[in-house]
């Protein structure tokens, strides 16, 4: 009679870990904790603005009735947010690319200024000529460079020295600032422009033109198909991969040999260009020019739009444009409620505010923990 041990009955091996079904079912109460704790943000943001409203003397219903049709109610409110959106998107897109990594960058606003200043710098020695072809190429790769410049080397002191890529980023915005400023005030400013410090115009051929049929310049286009094409490079590469990897877990990255340090300052550099392409546009379709208007905000308002799309690269497109919205009807609530035009960055703030403060909400509702299967136990 054969023994015990040659009647053993070899199991199949089964895979750890949850099944296909089971993981979707978790990524699905994923992104329904996400949305839920998002739009609760927003709820109490929107509870404690409508307070401060009410304590103005100003009525919310009303507030919100103006907020829509000053952002989006009409067809020329919502071109206008549109145009609004466009920057919004590449600034965003410069906080969540370095965000996969686990930084905090918040100096899209430096790279937006420097890289329409070096856009508009480079048109500059083909002033009255020039092929145009060959002006916007020069005026693109200018953005670009200076932008991914200038955040890279956020990347390069994180990695080398340690230095906080927040306060650093957001130093080094108020220096590309500053440096703007010299140059058109000083040795580059049009002396045909004496109200407005300014540099000379880029020139009506290389002026970006609108999609038919609106008043939305092309930048929107190339904003929504480059947040597409980061998403796809932050999802489905190895590059991506290897960038979230290292936001998890430095050590477990390091530990794996991938090069830690090329990844931060290649992120840096990306964002960077992003917010650099966002400075050419504003140049090239809006401005025609460098000047102060460059310092718009965009950079900031970026930030919120990256956190409320959860550095989503797809996401961040919608919420640009909603964003964008807010900002598009803060003229048309001045003139009929009576109230600052900076109105709606306060509303902007709360929400921010809010926000991070939701990030403490997260693990927390039993609803949405993924549930263990009596096999696992």
């Amino acid at each position: 009679m054969a023994s015990d041990s040659t009647q053993t009955i070899r199991q199949p091996v089964m895979a750890d870990g949850p099944s296909e079904r089971d993981a979707r079912f978790v990524h699905i109460k994923q992104w329904a904790e996400l949305l839920t704790i998002s739009a609760l943000a927003v709820f109490g943001a929107a509870v404690v603005f409508s307070l401060l409203l009410l304590l103005l003397g100003a009525s919310p219903g009303e507030f919100l009735a103006l907020l829509w049709r000053g952002g989006f109610g009409t067809w020329f409110s919502l071109q206008n947010t549109l145009v609004r959106a466009a920057p919004l998107i590449f600034t965003a897109l410069a906080v969540a690319i370095p965000a996969q990594l686990g930084l905090v960058v918040i100096g899209g606003e430096g790279a937006l200024v420097l890289g329409g200043f070096a856009a508009a710098c480079a048109a500059l020695p083909f002033h009255g000529g020039g092929s145009v072809p060959v002006v916007m190429a020069a005026m693109i790769a200018a953005a670009l460079a200076a932008g991914g410049l200038w955040i890279g080397v956020v990347g390069a002191l994180r990695h080398f020295r340690g230095v906080n890529e927040t306060i650093s980023s957001l130093l080094m915005s108020y220096l590309a600032i500053a440096v703007m400023n010299y140059f058109v005030d000083g040795p580059l400013r049009d002396p045909a422009s004496p109200i407005k410090s300014s540099t000379l115009p880029i020139g009506d051929a290389n002026m970006i033109g609108n999609i038919p049929g609106t008043s939305v310049h092309w930048g929107l286009v190339v904003a929504v198909v480059l947040a597409s094409v980061c998403w796809v490079l932050m999802r489905r590469t190895t590059f991506g991969f290897a960038a979230r990897l290292t936001g998890g877990n430095v050590r477990a990255a390091r530990a794996q040999g991938l090069p830690v340090g090329w990844l931060i300052i290649t992120a840096c550099a990306l964002a960077g260009a992003c917010a650099g392409l966002a400075g050419y546009f504003e140049v090239a379709a809006v401005q025609g020019r460098a000047n102060a208007s460059l310092a718009a905000g965009y950079g900031f308002s970026g930030i919120l739009v990256s956190f409320l799309a959860r550095h989503n690269a797809l996401a961040i497109v919608p919420v640009a444009i909603l964003v964008g919205g807010i900002s598009a009807a803060g003229g048309l609530i001045q003139r009929r409620l009576d109230l600052p035009d900076a109105t709606v960055l306060v509303l902007q703030g709360m929400v921010f505010l809010f926000l991070l403060v939701s990030e403490t909400l997260y693990g927390r509702f039993a609803v949405f923990r993924p549930q263990r299967s009596p096999s696992d136990i």
